[in-house]
């Protein structure tokens, strides 16, 4: 049987680099373990991490193809990131100029949760412990 420990991390392709690193360690707060450019790709490798955990790879590629979004299409969904505090959340990014939707309450946890989109319309959710 195979035997999967943990999710390892998650990649994400930008359209504008700095603007997604700016978004993923000023906004969010993830941690930068290592960034590397790639001369031969013309393409940036950056690792973030979150409370010291590896946890994602942002890459940055010429003229990359457009995600969907809206309508949802096939394929990732959206990213979802544990918080203790929905509404702390919210306060802190509406200070940082990123709008929240509305609090929703998951019918099945009664835990709250809210979505909000990275610079290249990736939704993310926050959902509360």
């Amino acid at each position: 049987m195979l035997k999967i420990n943990s999710i390892h991390h998650i990649a994400i392709i930008c359209s504008d680099y700095e603007v997604s690193k700016h978004f993923y360690t000023v906004i969010l707060g993830f941690e930068i373990m290592r960034e590397v450019y790639r001369k031969e790709r013309d393409s940036y490798k950056l690792d973030l991490a979150v409370n010291g955990s590896y946890a994602i790879e942002l890459f940055s590629f010429p003229d990359p193809p457009k995600r969907v979004s809206r309508p949802e299409a096939v394929g990732l969904r959206h990213l979802a990131f544990e918080v203790d505090n929905v509404l702390e959340t919210i306060k802190s990014l509406t200070s940082k100029n990123i709008v929240a939707e509305p609090i929703r309450i998951d019918e099945f946890t009664g835990k709250k949760f809210t979505f909000i989109a990275d610079p290249d319309g990736l939704p993310i959710e926050f959902y509360e412990v």
